[in-house]
């Protein structure tokens, strides 16, 4: 049996993984324009230095918003798969999205969580996940059963797979280490937004 179905990984003992390694690998596995929501900070900068993509969206400084963002392109667009990148702390900032999302139950939405236990660029301060908090059981006790701990990253590239696949919503938590990104997103909002625009086919 799968990890996934089996419920045996958890926080304690998925193996510590690469986020710029693991975004890559997402990013790898997109062949149908899919939107790609990166968080701030680390998220997006990894997304960023993946490759460039006009379906990506680079969030900058609104903390706990990547989630409720790509809800909202889930629901405006359900026939286009679209990914959330986040990190523990965003996540533990808005976690009442969890639940929205669990309620409305867009197929089309995956949410990756990637879970270091700290605040990585504001000085290394240790999260809620770090010691009493699994993002996982929080994720599923809010209604989203779709819901793992990826053992490690054959087992990332499998779970990504099956969310691609459209019966989410899903959500893929992965440990990652405390190697900063690799690079630093482009910050020009305007740019940002208007080539988001175009890839989605809202604006020519």
């Amino acid at each position: 049996m799968t990890p996934a179905k089996t419920g045996a990984v958890s926080a304690h003992n998925a193996k510590v993984m690469n986020r710029f390694d693991l975004t890559k690998r997402m990013v790898g596995q997109l062949k149908h324009e899919e939107a790609v929501i990166g968080g701030i900070g680390n998220a997006n900068f990894d997304l960023w230095a993946s490759g460039q993509r006009p379906q990506n969206f680079y969030m900058l400084g609104s903390m706990g918003l990547t989630i409720p963002i790509a809800f909202g392109v889930a629901i405006a667009q359900p026939r286009r798969h679209v990914i959330a990148l986040e990190g523990d702390g965003s996540l533990l900032m808005q976690l009442g999205c969890l639940a929205t999302v669990a309620m409305r139950a867009p197929k089309n939405l995956t949410i990756i969580v990637w879970d270091n236990g700290i605040y990585q660029i504001t000085g290394s301060q240790p999260t809620a996940s770090a010691s009493t908090a699994d993002l996982v059981n929080i994720a599923r006790g809010s209604g989203l059963a779709n819901s793992a701990w990826a053992a490690d990253e054959d087992d990332f590239d499998r779970l990504v797979a099956v969310a691609l696949k459209g019966g989410g919503p899903s959500l893929i938590a992965a440990r990652i280490d405390h190697k900063p990104a690799v690079g630093a997103t482009d910050r020009d909002p305007v740019q940002i937004r208007e080539r988001f625009m175009r890839g989605l086919g809202v604006k020519n």
